[in-house]
């Protein structure tokens, strides 16, 4: 197949277009000329990119032929400040003007990657525009996908994690804090619960999904992903703790949940399970591989 993909530099991304290259894609990817190519340095030469930022946007649908498939995992959630229209941009305009092209050239099939509300507390002060934003792009799919041959497939991220992945993350923070002993750890109580997936497993689900893009039926789709068990943030704290041998003082109860925490987020996996996917990474041998990363 040919792919477009879009976010290619990303944690998700980056690990998404190893895969493909090595399922033997073709891979063309939209980039900004100044992004941080460092994770996919050793495969840029067998990409081929395009620069969004110099206006090549729209170029891979003129100079590539048939596209089959575009893979959407470009974001914007807004940790680092950016303006309320920033994110518009990033996550509804650009999206949508991309989706307009590809269903001028007749591209069939659009992965959009999505996600639940379910942060923890200590990034969800971000999350009500960033969700508005990714609402919707999901709803101008839905809108065309239903109106026309567009295979529009909505893929909910449960809480992805994975070495490599930004500081600022949760999971990456939890650990980062413990393996260097900070003094203390500032939390909730921890009785929200959520779905911890590791990244290997997130990048099976949409290598299944385009496998079997041509046999689902056309419009709009959506798929679940996650393993479909809920750890609260308490047990997955005390579980990282207690693999780094930390001797961070975990302060649970110091911080008060938002107004609008999700209390229980997880992934309904039945109808990934019936394509025959299956999550292969349990969640401490997932955070083994982490650790070992930071270390």
């Amino acid at each position: 197949m040919k792919i477009l993909v879009t976010g290619a530099t990303g944690f998700l991304g980056s690990q998404l277009v190893k895969a493909l290259r090595l399922d033997g894609h073709t891979v063309i990817i939209l980039k900004r000329s100044t992004s941080d190519c460092s994770r996919i340095q050793d495969i840029m030469p067998d990409l081929i990119t395009y620069d969004t930022d110099r206006g090549q946007w729209e170029a891979p649908f003129f100079e590539q032929g048939r596209i089959d498939a575009i893979v959407h995992t470009a974001t914007c959630y807004g940790r680092n400040n950016e303006s309320h229209a920033t994110m518009v941009d990033a996550n509804v305009t650009f999206p949508l003007k991309l989706l307009d092209v590809a269903m001028r050239f007749d591209t069939p099939v659009f992965l959009n990657t999505d996600t639940f509300s379910s942060a923890p507390v200590r990034l969800s002060k971000h999350l009500q525009p960033y969700n508005l934003t990714k609402r919707q792009f999901r709803e101008w799919g839905k809108c065309l996908a239903d109106t026309s041959s567009l295979q529009f497939i909505n893929i909910r991220l449960e809480h992805l994690y994975g070495p490599y992945d930004n500081m600022n993350k949760f999971v990456a923070f939890v650990i980062k804090s413990c393996l260097e002993n900070q003094p203390e750890l500032r939390l909730t109580e921890g009785k929200q619960a959520r779905d911890f997936i590791y990244v290997d497993d997130v990048v099976s689900a949409f290598r299944a999904l385009l496998a079997h893009a041509t046999r689902l039926p056309a419009g709009f789709m959506e798929f679940q992903v996650g393993t479909g068990t809920a750890t609260s943030i308490r047990e997955f704290v005390e579980l990282v703790h207690q693999m780094t041998q930390s001797s961070t003082v975990l302060k649970f109860g110091s911080i008060a949940y938002q107004d609008l925490e999700i209390m229980h987020s997880q992934a309904d996996i039945r109808p990934l399970l019936a394509l025959g996917w299956k999550h292969q990474v349990k969640l401490v041998d997932g955070l083994r591989k982490v650790m070992a990363d930071f270390k």
